[in-house]
């Protein structure tokens, strides 16, 4: 049997230091929370109700998008994603709502739990506490696919569930997350499979069609063979991603620099342990309000059962 304990509804998960979180928080904004909000994003009650009529008026006005929710909650994800300015933030919801039109099989029907597979394989997780800052930290371990096996399409499922799922946080929203990308591993094979229409849905993601704010973007174990992947990306990056990028190869003291070790697993001389992609997805099947917010979305959250030696 493996660290976890884990049976649909319920998930135990090993906590010696007693900061895990692996419920999402959907209510809570802490003090300091929101005073960032205002001092970064111009976010008061008062700009919130003026902006939120605002952004829905110009909606109703232009009629060129139909966007999945229309509530203050849904909305207000966007506005805080381009700090409370209006037409930006039509921009991304108007890019947002391509994109899902243009994949909505990344969505309708989707269960989550069925794409467990790819944490079970480490190639995606999400980490069940924050760091020092208060945001979550998502990792990719490119090295672990296998482009043969594992149709991309997949990825790109995973992540969106995965994104989609935190978005629901009032903190992530404001905070936004840090993104770390392991590339021990990567071969000329993984290459072959970075098309550029892969390429484009990567930019759409962390850049122009997600309402995710990315604080840093911490690059590891890269070498010439990510060079010859990251030629790709670096015409496409803005200079704000540009600006969040770091790159720390085997220097995990560089890396630690940014994020305390504290709030690093072990094979990044941190402490802490291993956490997989389906026990972020175990507050799917124990809070309802999550259940219902993923499921007007799209996706499909039947019951799932987590094999305890899996």
């Amino acid at each position: 049997m493996n660290k976890f304990n884990c049976k649909m509804p319920e998930c135990v998960i090993e906590d010696k230091i007693g900061d895990v979180e692996a419920a999402l928080d959907l209510v809570t904004i802490p003090d300091d929370v929101k005073e960032y909000a205002r001092v970064r994003l111009g976010e008061t009650p008062e700009t919130r109700t003026q902006m939120l009529e605002e952004l829905r008026e110009l909606i109703y006005q232009r009629g060129d998008i139909t966007p999945v929710k229309m509530d203050d909650e849904y909305l207000l994800r966007f506005l805080r994603a381009r700090n409370f300015k209006l037409e930006p933030t039509y921009r991304l919801l108007e890019n947002y709502c391509r994109f899902r039109e243009e994949n909505i099989d990344y969505y309708e029907n989707v269960n989550p739990m069925d794409l467990h597979y790819i944490g079970d394989l480490d190639i995606l997780s999400v980490l069940p506490y924050r760091e020092q800052n208060g945001r979550r930290i998502m990792i990719y371990k490119i090295g672990n696919w296998n482009p043969a096996e594992i149709p991309v399409d997949d990825i790109f499922r995973g992540t969106l569930a995965t994104l989609e799922a935190g978005m629901l946080e009032p903190r992530a929203q404001i905070l936004g997350g840090v993104a770390i990308f392991d590339m021990q591993g990567l071969t000329m094979n993984h290459v072959w499979y970075i098309t550029p229409s892969v390429v484009s849905k990567v930019i759409q993601i962390m850049a122009t069609s997600f309402p995710m704010k990315i604080s840093a973007i911490h690059v590891v174990h890269e070498s010439w063979i990510f060079e010859k992947i990251f030629s790709m990306f670096k015409p496409l990056i803005g200079n704000r991603y540009k600006d969040i990028l770091f790159f720390h190869g085997d220097d995990m003291k560089s890396l630690h620099k940014h994020i305390d070790p504290k709030y690093l697993p072990i094979v990044y001389d941190g402490i802490r342990p291993d956490y997989g992609y389906a026990q972020w997805f175990s507050s799917l099947s124990s809070d309802q309000r999550v259940v219902k917010e993923m499921e007007q979305l799209g996706y499909v959250t039947k019951p799932y059962i987590i094999n305890e030696n899996s």
